[in-house]
């Protein structure tokens, strides 16, 4: 999974990506003090692998995966190449979905590119963006099929819809809120890979005082949620300089940490699990000697599919699955044991994989 951090400038993005990746992308109080989109990979909490790991002394545990990338802050203009322009949004089109940081705290002591504190209005800006870079893509894209059509009338019925597209865009609606009538019209929006037709959460960035209670008594946060709810998008709340200290915090002291905020869990934590929501994903795992590792799958996956995720081998040439989850495997101490209580089912190729199931595929190739 790819996730891309983008927002205003100053809005906290590379402070988050620093906390969430500790790759120690440069952060300071001035616009574009990213040049270069960071990157980083954040291994995905998960206690279920180090319990499986500990309980078959695997010499290795490899945990899912998340790639974030920061993206250098866009202001109005960047789709005609203001600020630093067209070439951030194209790694914008790489990721699976967007993270977009919102400032929601007053601050003297840091500016606003715009003057003053709006996250509707700064959220405003960043889509008419995305929506202008659309239109540039969907333009050539348009005129290019308008052409075919005149000679091929299969082409007729995807002009009619780019032109549907464009017209719901010039209105200054994302793509992903035009509902495609059939398969054909999805195929084509999904093949033109547009900006604003990305999944986004929304990061509601607080200040400290604010973590507490979820940012209930925040007006501002209230406002982001509303619109997250409307675009069936996700929106949580996190202080992106507390997530800095936390980060650099062992293990135990980040338990403690949390315990004195009053908070149950990190922001990373929170972030992963809105993402998963938005994506539909979810993890099987394989447990044994060699290794213990979580494999990321979209929900409603059959076993072969999943299989495939290990190896393209085992999706060709598979024949079952030995499935069992990973609560009682761990409550009756090994495969063995949990066989024995009938506990081990053996599924064919139809069996849609469930989160937390620990799988033992059989294939032949």
């Amino acid at each position: 999974m790819k996730l891309g951090i983008i927002g205003l400038p100053n809005v906290g993005k590379s402070t988050l990506f620093n906390s969430l990746t500790k790759a120690g992308a440069e952060s300071a109080n001035y616009p574009f003090c990213t040049i270069d989109p960071n990157v980083g990979v954040v291994a995905v909490p998960d206690e279920r692998l180090k319990l499986l790991g500990d309980m078959y002394h695997s010499k290795k545990v490899t945990p899912a995966v998340i790639e974030f990338v920061d993206i250098a802050g866009l202001v109005k203009g960047a789709s005609k190449g203001e600020g630093l322009g067209n070439q951030f949004l194209s790694n914008i089109r790489e990721v699976d979905a967007i993270v977009h940081v919102v400032r929601c705290f007053e601050d003297a002591n840091v500016v606003h590119v715009d003057g003053s504190v709006n996250p509707l209005r700064d959220i405003e800006t960043i889509n008419l963006e995305l929506i202008f870079a659309d239109l540039e893509v969907l333009e050539r894209r348009l005129s290019k099929v308008s052409k075919t059509a005149r000679i091929d009338k299969t082409y007729a019925r995807e002009a009619a819809f780019l032109e549907k597209l464009k017209a719901h865009l010039e209105s200054g609606k994302p793509a992903k809120t035009l509902e495609p009538e059939d398969e054909d019209e999805l195929a084509i929006l999904r093949e033109i890979h547009l900006l604003t037709s990305k999944p986004v959460i929304y990061a509601a960035n607080v200040a400290e005082e604010d973590l507490a209670d979820d940012g209930a008594s925040n007006p501002m946060v209230a406002d982001v949620k509303e619109l997250a709810a409307k675009e069936h998008s996700e929106a949580f709340v996190i202080c992106a300089q507390i997530e800095q200290e936390i980060s650099e915090l062992e293990e135990d002291e980040k338990t403690m940490f949390l315990e004195d905020l009053g908070l149950k869990e990190s922001g990373l934590e929170k972030l992963i699990r809105a993402s998963y929501r938005l994506l539909g994903l979810m993890s099987f795992l394989t447990a044994g000697e060699d290794e213990t590792r979580a494999w990321t799958i979209k929900i409603g996956t059959k076993a072969p599919q999943a299989a495939g995720k290990i190896h393209s081998d085992f999706e060709r040439g598979f024949i079952k699955a030995e499935v069992v989850n990973y609560r009682d495997l761990l409550e009756q101490g090994s495969l063995a044991a949990a066989r024995e209580k009938g506990l081990v089912g053996i599924e064919g190729k139809d069996y849609v994989v469930k989160d937390g199931d620990v799988i033992l595929f059989r294939f032949n190739v």
